[in-house]
């Protein structure tokens, strides 16, 4: 059995770069899991910060971490505008009780008003020759983006109400 944290455990999520150079780090608490995968989730006013940038939680969401490790999937609750937001990974596992992963710039996002669309193509293009992400790991990724935003856009589990209210609703469980 894999060790993880009691629910309801704080934990920190530190993202990082290809090159080792830190990303954004997220206070967040320990849900549980289910068949998708692992979920945390921030409270409103929670941190997220990465070199340069600090940010407060502007409402409560909930990210979960399936096995895969090739990417994240965040939902915010209401009011927020942006419903979804998948975070293109690498080796996102699990260091000790905190989960860790390689950002790969590439998102998946749904957001009020905008719709659905696969964003920061530009960054993914520059930082592939940048960084030489290698061409297995680039098509992959490619690949995973495409069939995570038709996922999306049919909105299947876990990108359906009913399962991100599950877990929105465990947050609250928790005390901020």
């Amino acid at each position: 059995m894999i060790s993880r944290p009691a629910p309801g455990t704080r934990v920190m999520f530190r993202w990082r770069k290809w090159d080792g150079a830190p990303h954004w780090e997220h206070e967040c608490v320990y849900l549980g899991r289910d068949d998708h995968g692992e979920w945390v989730g921030q409270q409103a006013g929670w941190r997220s910060s990465r070199p340069g940038r600090d940010v407060r939680a502007r409402q409560p969401n909930v990210t979960l971490i399936p096995p895969s490790g090739e990417w994240t999937f965040t939902s915010n609750a209401a009011p927020h505008p942006t419903r979804v937001y998948i975070d293109l990974a690498w080796d996102v596992a699990w260091d000790g009780e905190e989960p860790t992963g390689i950002d790969m710039d590439l998102d998946v996002v749904e957001q009020a008003g905008r719709g659905i669309w696969i964003d920061d193509r530009d960054e993914w293009d520059e930082h592939r020759v940048q960084y030489g992400y290698p061409l297995d790991i680039v098509e992959r990724l490619e690949s995973v983006a495409v069939d995570l935003e038709l996922r999306v856009r049919r909105r299947r589990a876990p990108f359906d109400d009913a399962t991100i209210s599950r877990w929105l609703d465990v947050l609250t469980s928790f005390p901020g």
